[in-house]
């Protein structure tokens, strides 16, 4: 924001210094692919196997949960593993194709929640927690890039 003083500003950056040092490392010594043509190439290659994966966790989990959605959409997304919009449309990155089941099994739940609870809750993560009971090792496993 324009009205905050460099001070604030320098303290941020001092107090967050190690998070962003270790995200910088992180992306430099990732094999996600830089450019855009080759991510497009990637994006081709692994998004019909990640709408098999998506649905087919989607329904093992609906089992329990029993809600319904509108439609499943694969995208090449570079923030974000999933998103559950107010229409009931599910978005989900197509690198969750590349993930450990732990972690897809986290995405989907997480995203699935959402039809029931659409914010973050404690109800939300009670909700999490009944299909993911170590929700919170896992999610912190994705803040800390994996």
């Amino acid at each position: 924001p324009k009205m905050l003083s460099e001070n604030v500003i320098e303290k941020f950056l001092i107090n967050k210094s190690k998070w962003l040092l270790d995200k910088i490392n992180y992306f430099k010594s990732s094999n996600l692919s830089s450019s855009k043509k080759d991510d497009s190439k990637e994006f081709l290659k692994y998004k019909d196997d990640a709408l098999k994966l998506v649905e087919k966790r989607l329904n093992y989990f609906n089992n329990f949960y029993n809600y319904s959605w509108n439609k499943i959409t694969i995208k090449n997304q570079k923030t974000r593993w999933g998103s559950c919009s107010r229409k009931k449309n599910l978005n989900f990155n197509y690198k969750i194709a590349l993930l450990s089941k732990d972690i897809v099994d986290y995405i989907i739940v997480h995203e699935l929640c959402h039809l029931k609870e659409f914010n973050h809750s404690k109800k939300f993560w009670n909700l999490v927690e009944k299909g993911i009971p170590n929700y919170l090792d896992i999610r912190n496993k994705l803040k800390k890039g994996l």
